[in-house]
């Protein structure tokens, strides 16, 4: 059986989920937002996960997300974060169910999460039970367990469905991951989950895929900057001059990404950009506070004047 892994090469953004007034989730904006993301250039979305909205989203919500994207034609990787187990495995049988195109894996959460067999007995079920469309472990201190070479060729071993390897950890994370995983004969694909480490991870690490925060509110400088990190990776010399300047130019919007506030400064910055349906938190009581706001402003501002003045031989 062959996996195709196409939708993991590129740039895909970890989609927002815009609330209503009622609180309700507002699925027509959620298809709008992602259409006119593919229709920028992002290979497909990532719902419902990573964007760290998704313990508030209702499992029947986030199901629901997958399914109007997938019936709106969008390539979609399901997020399958849960506390329970059982749940992160009904999360993947929907995926498949709906024609989902692939899976991002969250380890074992709260319950036994630094026991190395729970989570190769998680993974394992999570495999098993969408075991035609591509998926890919996430990686990420903030969960608690960091999962290590020995344990992905052993699951690689025995389910062909798992292509890659997701690291939301730093430059050495990443390090790790590009020298002891991805670079192996059989170490499936490397992909950037957290967007200050997009040069990093293509050029010094092997990535071929970067699933993005800020890509939601500026999609073109995003795209702009995995495909200059593409090129400088092949040997390009002036790609890679341009995707350093580029990168170091949104690295404040980009370590948002970094910190508990994400979804919160992506909300912001969304709504900045034109989109007033994100103004809302998926919890009434989660705000930025006003400098955190002014800075964000601030920061997307002096980036937009940058972009536009920058040499359209990079763009």
């Amino acid at each position: 059986m062959t996996i195709q892994d196409d939708v993991f090469r590129g740039c895909m953004p970890a989609l927002m989920t815009p609330i209503r007034n009622d609180g309700s989730v507002d699925f027509d904006t959620l298809v709008e937002t992602a259409t006119e993301l593919v229709d920028a250039g992002m290979k497909g979305v990532v719902y419902c996960g990573s964007m760290g909205d998704w313990p508030l989203i209702t499992d029947a919500d986030r199901r629901e997300g997958v399914r109007r994207l997938v019936t709106a034609g969008i390539k979609v990787v399901v997020g399958t974060g849960a506390t329970n187990p059982k749940t992160a495995v009904e999360l993947a049988q929907h995926a498949s169910e709906v024609g989902a195109a692939g899976l991002m894996m969250i380890p074992r959460l709260l319950s036994r999460s630094t026991s190395v067999a729970a989570q190769r007995d998680h993974f394992r079920s999570m495999l098993a039970a969408a075991p035609t469309i591509p998926a890919v472990i996430y990686n990420s201190p903030y969960y608690g367990y960091q999962t290590r070479a020995d344990l992905y060729f052993e699951l690689r071993s025995l389910h062909p469905n798992l292509v890659g390897f997701k690291e939301f950890g730093g430059a050495a994370s990443l390090s790790y991951a590009g020298e002891h995983i991805t670079s192996a004969p059989n170490g499936g694909m490397l992909l950037v989950g957290v967007d200050t480490q997009v040069y990093h991870g293509f050029v010094q690490c092997g990535a071929v895929g970067a699933i993005t925060g800020i890509g939601n509110c500026l999609p073109q400088p995003v795209l702009c900057l995995v495909e200059l990190s593409r090129q400088a990776a092949a040997g390009d010399a002036n790609a890679r001059a341009a995707a350093r300047e580029l990168s170091e130019a949104l690295m404040v919007l980009s370590s948002f990404d970094e910190g508990v506030d994400l979804v919160l400064y992506y909300r912001h910055l969304a709504v900045a950009m034109g989109k007033p349906a994100y103004q809302l938190p998926a919890h009434a009581s989660d705000q930025l506070s006003p400098s955190q706001k002014n800075y964000a402003t601030s920061q997307l501002e002096l980036f937009l004047q940058w972009w536009k003045l920058w040499s359209p031989t990079h763009k």
